[in-house]
């Protein structure tokens, strides 16, 4: 059977999900009737409530020209947009043969898309573009398609990739087409795009050099745990046959062989479904069951292979987070995995199976520093784990420092673009000069957007996007990607505001809150359980403050003469679990559990804080 291994590639939102949805429904691997969700390739809960993709998956369709002939395999693998999750892109690349790069028909290429087209140009990837979105008022197709051909010119694409075919589609409505102007353009469905995917991507090599016949081989890309088969690797086959119950080496860059084993299952993605198959050939994207040690990059191959295959390197890990175990007074209350060893145990097996993810165990036994791509990637870990019924405690995010070969300490910099309403854009210009961002590019947008390009360091953007979302009253868009690493551009000013610190434990009392309020700004409401050192408000001042907000009304036997006031208190300011995160200070931690998302001083007992700020 004819196949093709694709992969839709595209900054986030751009409509990579719908679109798989669409491609998914006219191939025919739904029922008429049947029921399908929305975006029904983002299974994780997280997915569905952020409307992001966060792990790359893989499905297949069957699709039968319109004129007849045989069904031809197309192996599609969905991508996060996200650059915090570019590390499952990296890995993706690898197992395909063409990519479809989408677009926003009025964004145009976004950071994110610079970001995974160059990885794809690299590859020697030819990309099929696709506008999409072009039934929107405000599209501007000719405009997307001329600065897409820039992009790939900057990015060293070769004449052949340069040569990119082009097509205009609206995955939302379902269709696709070649020439917007055409009177049909709307009524083909999406044939024009399957059309397109099967003569622009080509077959897999090892269908068509000959490596069908060689023993069999095969890259890991992802991993994962499954309850009744225990680890399950994916991968495309890269030659030879791959037969259920046949013997197999797992071999690894440096150390050789690691493991020997068996295909227990063989399994290959039909539809959503995986299903298991008894033989699968070069050039097809199965999983395998049966090992126990070979992980990501590893190679799995007849004994009779010496060689691993050669892995493509992932760009490094930019920020850290010490991870710890919850030693609050309320610990232990809501989450049952609370011991350092459970929570090493299950941050061991999230580095084995995301390449991104890098742990390691720090001096005292009870905590580990887990660097990753960025904050929002170590907060999907963080809310993952408090779900599971962790209970955790989590340090401010630092940035990983680097030296070049003369000792000049550098750091990440990354790419930051900025689309703010024209009347925000010198505010957002003011505040990121101060987080030591160099502007390279404003321009107009048309609608009364302005689009701001810098190139800013990592540690000055770490705890700004709610300020940011404050300052453009909620209608700017900032998108990151890692740039390079860069000379360090000086200290960068911290919070500016001191918190409010609890003095004692028991539950909050709404006559002591409704006093605090002129103090500043809550965080917690009325009867809620509080301990000494617990952070409960930001301050209106610089400096911190103790206060009590146990104290009660005092009660006498003596009638008002008046009615007493009653007590009326403002909302409180509820901080997500990022923006907590990105608000505390390196003298503060995050107590993250099932239930709570509480702030808290390092050291609970006032006398501890003023004997380690003496010590720094």
């Amino acid at each position: 059977m004819p196949l093709r291994n694709i992969a839709i590639i595209a900054h986030v939102d751009h409509g990579k999900t719908t679109l798989v949805d669409q491609l998914l429904k006219q191939s025919g691997t739904f029922r008429a009737n049947q029921d399908v969700a929305e975006r029904v390739m983002d299974s994780n809960d997280l997915e569905r409530e952020r409307g992001i993709t966060i792990l790359a998956k893989c499905t297949s369709v069957l699709w039968t020209a319109p004129e007849g002939g045989d069904p031809i395999r197309i192996n599609i693998v969905d991508t996060p947009g996200h650059a915090d999750f570019g590390g499952e892109v990296e890995r993706i690349l690898s197992m395909v043969d063409g990519v479809v790069l989408l677009v926003d028909a009025a964004e145009g290429p976004m950071p994110q898309t610079k970001f995974v087209t160059s990885k794809a140009l690299a590859l020697g990837l030819r990309p099929l573009v696709v506008v999409n979105k072009a039934d929107k008022p405000d599209a501007r197709p000719d405009w997307v398609h001329d600065e897409i051909f820039d992009l790939f010119a900057a990015l060293d694409a070769s004449d052949e990739q340069l040569d990119f075919p082009i097509i205009y589609a609206s995955a939302k409505e379902g269709w696709a087409c070649e020439d917007l102007d055409t009177a049909d353009a709307k009524t083909q469905g999406l044939t024009p795009l399957f059309k397109r995917i099967v003569a622009h991507v080509t077959e897999p090599d090892a269908l068509t050099n000959g490596d069908a016949d060689k023993p069999f081989a095969m890259l890991v890309t992802t991993i994962e745990r499954d309850p009744y088969l225990g680890r399950i690797l994916t991968g495309r086959i890269e030659q030879g046959v791959a037969q259920s119950g046949m013997a197999i080496n797992a071999l690894r860059m440096d150390k050789g062989t690691i493991e020997k084993g068996r295909i227990t299952r063989l399994l290959a993605v039909r539809g959503l479904a995986r299903e298991p198959i008894e033989t699968a050939s070069a050039g097809d994207i199965v999983a395998i069951a049966g090992l126990e040690a070979a992980t990501v990059a590893d190679t799995l191959a007849d004994p009779s292979i010496s060689e691993p295959i050669k892995a493509i390197p992932i760009d490094p890990p930019t920020l850290s987070v010490t991870f710890g175990i919850n030693d609050s007074p309320l610990a232990g209350r809501e989450g049952s995995k609370v011991q350092s060893r459970v929570i090493r145990e299950r941050l061991m097996s999230e580095a084995e199976g995301n390449v991104a993810i890098k742990v390691r165990d720090t001096e005292t036994k009870d905590a580990f520093e887990v660097s990753g791509r960025g904050e929002l990637q170590l907060g999907v870990l963080i809310e993952t784990m408090r779900r599971e019924d962790y209970e955790l405690s989590i340090s401010r995010p630092r940035v990983i420092f680097r030296e070049d070969e003369n000792g000049n300490r550098l750091e990440p910099i990354e790419d930051v673009t900025v689309d703010v309403d024209d009347e925000y854009a010198g505010v957002v210009i003011e505040k990121m000069g101060t987080r030591r961002a160099e502007m390279v590019d404003m321009r107009p947008t048309g609608g009364g957007k302005t689009r701001v390009l810098f190139h800013a360091p990592s540690r000055g953007l770490i705890g700004y996007h709610g300020e940011f979302l404050t300052d453009t009253r909620g209608t700017g868009v900032m998108y990151r990607v890692f740039r390079e690493y860069g000379p360090y551009r000086g200290p960068i000013e911290g919070r500016r505001n001191g918190v409010l610190v609890s003095n004692g434990q028991g539950d909050s009392v709404p006559f002591a809150l409704w006093n605090l309020e002129e103090r500043g700004t809550l965080f917690i409401g009325a009867g809620e359980k509080i301990y000494e050192g617990m952070v409960i408000g930001e301050n209106a001042r610089p400096d911190d403050l103790i206060v009590n907000p146990l104290k009660a009304k005092a009660l006498t036997n003596m009638r008002a003469s008046g009615k007493d006031e009653a007590v009326k208190l403002t909302t409180p300011r509820r901080l997500t679990l990022e923006q907590a995160i990105a608000y505390i200070e390196t003298d503060e931690l995050v107590e993250v559990t099932p239930q709570s998302i509480r702030i808290r001083k390092i050291h609970l007992d006032p006398h501890e804080r003023k004997k380690a700020e003496r010590a720094a």
